[in-house]
C-alpha cells in the first residue's frame, strides 16, 4: 500500500495532486481533496463564494456520516457481532449513491478542486440528501439499540485501552480518539472553515478515554453531522462552482504554506513548498491523522490482554494507506 504519494506530488501540478489524496484515507476522500484546495487558495489568495463553501461543507459531513457507519459495522464485526457489519454497509449505500450521482465515483472521489468544485451538484441532490437524513436519524438510534447496550460490547470496551488526555496530546492524537480522552479539540470549532461558523453543532467529548468513549464519540458525531447537513441543505445559495480557469497553470508564490482541516479520523494538514516559478511544488508533506493516532496503540495496550488489541485497533478506526504515503 505504499504508493509514494508525497514524492509523486513533486512531479505533478496542484490539480493533478488532488486525485492522489483520495487514495490515502479513502473514507475521507472529499476532505482530503478539500485540504489541497484550501492550501492552494490560501497561497494564491483566491476567495470563494458561499455556493462553493456550502457544497463543500455538506459533502464533508455526508462523508463523515458514511465513514462512521462503516466504522461502526466493522467494530461490531471485530468484536464478534456480524450483523452490524451488514447494517452499516446497507445504510452507507444511501449516501454512496448520492455521491455517485453527483460526482461519478463511489469511493476515491476528487470532486473538490482548487478554486471550487469539478461540477455543480445534481438536480436531485437536495431532495435525495433530505431523504437520506430522514432515513439515517432513526438508524443511528437502531445502532444504539442493536449494539451499544450489548453486554459483550460493554465488557470489551469499558475501561479497555485507556488513553489519558495528556498522553493523547503529547502523541499528537487528533479527531475522535483525542476528544474521547476529554480534549474538546475540533478544527470545525477551533479554526472554522467552510461554513462551520454558520451552523450549530455540539462537540462530542468523552471522559475516560477508553474504547467505549471512542465508540460513543463517533456515534454522537453521526448525529451532529446530520444536524449540520439539515441546517445547510435548504439554504444553499446560488453562484458559480469554479472560480479558477480549469486549464490555467496554478503557480503559487515562493514560500512554505500550510492548511489543515478535520477529517473523519482527525486533523489532516498539508505543507507545500513552492519556488514561485513552477506549477509543481518543490515539496509536499501531509500531516496524517491516521499516522499520529497509530502511535497511541502502544500506550493504550500496555498491561492489557492480547485479545484487547482487537478492540483497541478497531476503536482507533485506522485507514492504513493514510499511514504509509
Amino acid at each position: 500500500i505504499h504508493r509514494g504519494i508525497e514524492k509523486i506530488g513533486e512531479s505533478v501540478n496542484y490539480r493533478q495532486f488532488v486525485h492522489l489524496t483520495d487514495r490515502m484515507d479513502y473514507l475521507s476522500a472529499l476532505m482530503n481533496n478539500w485540504v489541497v484546495a484550501m492550501v492552494v487558495e490560501k497561497a494564491t489568495k483566491t476567495g470563494l463564494n458561499d455556493r462553493i463553501q456550502y457544497v463543500r461543507t455538506i459533502m464533508a459531513e455526508l462523508e463523515r456520516i458514511q465513514s462512521h457507519m462503516l466504522w461502526w459495522g466493522v467494530l461490531g464485526m471485530d468484536l464478534g457481532a456480524f450483523t452490524p457489519f451488514l447494517y452499516g454497509f446497507r445504510d452507507r449505500e444511501i449516501i454512496t449513491d448520492i455521491f455517485e450521482e453527483t460526482i461519478g465515483c463511489r469511493l476515491t472521489m476528487n470532486f473538490i478542486q482548487p478554486g471550487g468544485l469539478m461540477a455543480d451538484i445534481h438536480p436531485n441532490f437536495v431532495k435525495r440528501v433530505k431523504e437520506a437524513m430522514n432515513y439515517v436519524k432513526p438508524k443511528i438510534d437502531e445502532y444504539e439499540d442493536l449494539l451499544s447496550g450489548n453486554v459483550i460490547l460493554q465488557e470489551r470496551t469499558r475501561n479497555i485501552g485507556i488513553l489519558p488526555a495528556d498522553e493523547a496530546v503529547s502523541l499528537g492524537v487528533t479527531g475522535p480518539p483525542l476528544r474521547a480522552s476529554g480534549v474538546p479539540y475540533d478544527l470545525r470549532k477551533v479554526e472554522p472553515y467552510g461554513v462551520y461558523d454558520k451552523v450549530e453543532f455540539r462537540t462530542a467529548v468523552g471522559t475516560v478515554g477508553d474504547c467505549w468513549d471512542r465508540y460513543w464519540v463517533r456515534v454522537e458525531e453521526m448525529r451532529q453531522s446530520v444536524k449540520i447537513v439539515e441546517q445547510l441543505i435548504d439554504n444553499n445559495p446560488e453562484g458559480k462552482t469554479m472560480l479558477m480557469q480549469p486549464a490555467k497553470k496554478i503557480i503559487i508564490p515562493k514560500g512554505v504554506f500550510y492548511s489543515n482541516l478535520e477529517t473523519a479520523r482527525g486533523v489532516l494538514g498539508i505543507f507545500i513548498a513552492s519556488d514561485g516559478v513552477s506549477d509543481k511544488p518543490v515539496r509536499i508533506h501531509m500531516r496524517s491523522p491516521n499516522y499520529n493516532n497509530l502511535w497511541a496503540l502502544d500506550r493504550m495496550s500496555r498491561g492489557s490482554r492480547v485479545g484487547d488489541l482487537v478492540a483497541n485497533v478497531s476503536s482507533l478506526d485506522l485507514v492504513v494507506p493514510d499511514i504509509d504515503r
